[in-house]
């Protein structure tokens, strides 16, 4: 090689270490930390986690490439949303994406500065999530689930198809008692009586708590059940709708519940909640204010009707409602 050429090659390396530099300072790699509230390996955590980064991605957020994630399951467990958020928190994240209520609670009570985007949160203004759903005004936002008035028509629809009850009983955790049970359980107390039923609520902790309840409560089929949403109830739904079915329980509950033999649902797509909640990250990655980013509700709700347990239960549809429903299990 001819010494201009070597001298030549010198330069340019002198001149092109400094745009390298550039180029790896631009693709710097932002941190998001990911408090899920069910175990790594229940699908609905697999299917949450995939439509998340598929959205990421579609925004230009690949993980590996200019973002990481790091994600932590609490399984349901109160502890662990503890123990979790701690964790994650150390990682010194840009961002929590939050799920249910107990991972905002600790990720907010551990760092009231961290931008946080939660989904899956029923009445986070009465949670103190924000100041209004239009101007959080705070370091979160995110997509909420429902409110109160909704277990009016739970109500409803179980009566429509289970006409036999004359009771009913409605299980939560009783960690939820003080964010979102007690305003769930009026609402139930209310309707109830509307339509002749006598109620009872009792709060469950543990896999014994849960079949010592429903098998006291149960009286055959006189006795319809309702599972409030929470972490912990979703993550031993399948638990309870043995349960319910073995004692001739009519029940309904969100979506996961009647994937596994609950008699129906109405709820949303939890799923399609972490791919709309991809924008909001990609928006305070870029420097938005969570505080200036509106918290949604769902958009659609859907009527789903198990009828493989409605034949067990021994119960008939009525054909309006059948005809009402967006989707029938066989």
């Amino acid at each position: 090689m001819l010494r201009r050429d070597l001298v030549t090659l010198m330069v340019c390396a002198v001149v092109a270490a400094p745009r390298a530099v550039r180029g790896q300072q631009a693709q710097q790699i932002r941190r998001v930390g990911a408090l899920m509230a069910w175990s790594e390996d229940d699908a609905l955590s697999k299917a949450s986690v995939a439509a998340f980064a598929q959205a990421l991605a579609g925004l230009g957020w690949v993980n590996g490439t200019n973002i990481r994630i790091d994600y932590r399951f609490a399984q349901g467990k109160q502890d662990l949303f503890k123990n979790y958020a701690a964790e994650l928190l150390a990682l010194h994240p840009d961002l929590i994406l939050a799920s249910t209520p107990p991972a905002v609670i600790e990720v907010g009570q551990q760092s009231p500065t961290t931008p946080i985007v939660f989904v899956l949160v029923v009445d986070p203004i009465q949670l103190g999530f924000g100041g209004s759903l239009a101007r959080p005004g705070k370091n979160m936002t995110g997509f909420t689930s429902y409110e109160p008035p909704l277990m009016g028509k739970w109500v409803e629809l179980l009566k429509q198809i289970a006409t036999v009850i004359t009771d009913l009983l409605s299980i939560y955790n009783p960690y939820a008692a003080a964010t979102y049970a007690d305003s769930f359980n009026k609402v139930i107390a209310t309707a109830a009586e509307s339509h002749g039923l006598k109620v009872k609520f009792a709060a469950v902790r543990d896999d014994h708590e849960i079949e010592q309840t429903l098998s006291s409560q149960a009286n055959g089929s006189g006795c319809g059940l309702i599972c409030l949403p929470d972490a912990f109830l979703v993550t031993h739904r399948e638990l309870i709708v043995a349960n319910a079915i073995r004692r001739g329980m009519p029940m309904i509950s969100v979506g996961p519940f009647v994937r596994v033999g609950a008699l129906l649902s109405y709820w949303f797509d939890p799923i399609a909640l972490y791919a709309e909640a991809a924008p909001y990250v990609d928006r305070i990655l870029k420097g938005t204010r969570p505080a200036d980013l509106p918290i949604q509700h769902p958009t659609k709700f859907s009527l789903v009707i198990n009828m493989k347990t409605a034949r067990v239960l021994g119960l008939t549809i009525p054909p309006a409602l059948l005809a009402r429903a967006d989707e029938v299990i066989e």
